[in-house]
């Protein structure tokens, strides 16, 4: 076969292409801890309830696969108005999480921080004069070479 890629040619392609995405992933930023979480939606609040109550009806059930499913049925089942305080729940919780993400937002911007006040009886100015009685009042300049 003159001129043209075998078989193999185009298997070791693929084969380098893979490596080359997963190298790519590598490359990822991790993820900030002191980010917050994002709010669930009023299933997973719902579920937070339902695990609890089929908790207690089945105790031996050890399967978390059968209480998704089961709370899946449940909620379809639910009428707009039995599901209204699980949404009035996941909205007061979305509320906080966008009040947490702008306050987040503006500590990675470097805007202004709400520090907490000192509790001790000393004002500012009386630290930072303890702080001045530390020096010597030696001068040391900085080393200019052949300037």
């Amino acid at each position: 076969m003159k001129g043209g890629k075998s078989k193999t040619d185009t298997k070791g392609d693929a084969r380098l292409a893979v490596k080359k995405g997963a190298a790519a992933k590598k490359g990822k930023p991790a993820k900030d801890p002191n980010k917050p979480k994002r709010p669930p939606s009023a299933f997973f609040v719902f579920m937070e309830d339902f695990r609890v109550q089929y908790k207690q009806k089945h105790p031996n059930n050890k399967s978390v696969a059968i209480v998704g499913k089961a709370g899946g049925e449940k909620w379809k089942s639910l009428s707009e108005a039995e599901k209204a305080p699980y949404v009035q729940k996941a909205e007061k919780r979305k509320a906080d999480y966008e009040k947490n993400m702008s306050a987040y937002n503006k500590k990675l911007a470097g805007g202004p921080e709400e520090e907490p006040e000192d509790e001790s009886d000393k004002s500012k100015s009386e630290v930072n004069d303890e702080d001045d009685g530390d020096d010597s009042g030696e001068v040391i300049e900085p080393d200019r070479g052949s300037i």
